[in-house]
């Protein structure tokens, strides 16, 4: 979990100053840069607002990540099912290819059939 807040604040971050380079407005979501406040009370107010927004992104990241791995999980799941029953399909198909290769070689070996009629002398 912590990987994935490390990775999140590090997708963030940079995006963040992109933002604000493009768009100073302060109801424009992002990062400011709160050292150009005078006052205490709007710097502070200026870095909770870039704590919140930032912790707002990563939850958003941390969710839409997460989802992403469930679903490639469903997806391996699904894979492994597919796996089994084509391990048993191919199994049972050597099965059947040795069962018959020994038929024929049982049949290949047995000595032919004696006739129960004899055969008739033509003289």
């Amino acid at each position: 979990m912590m990987m994935i807040v490390r990775f999140a604040v590090a997708l963030v971050v940079p995006l963040a100053f992109a933002v604000v380079g493009s768009a100073r407005a302060q109801d424009v979501p992002g990062i400011e840069i709160c050292t150009v406040e005078k006052t205490m009370e709007r710097r502070t107010s200026c870095l909770q607002s870039n704590v919140d927004f930032l912790q707002k992104t990563i939850n958003k990241l941390t969710t839409d990540h997460q989802q992403k791995l469930d679903a490639a999980n469903r997806q391996i799941e699904t894979l492994k099912s597919s796996v089994a029953s084509l391990q048993k399909l191919v199994a049972d198909l050597q099965a059947a290819q040795v069962k018959m290769t020994d038929d024929l070689k049982k049949k290949a070996d047995a000595p032919p059939a004696k006739d129960a009629t004899p055969a008739k002398d033509t003289k």
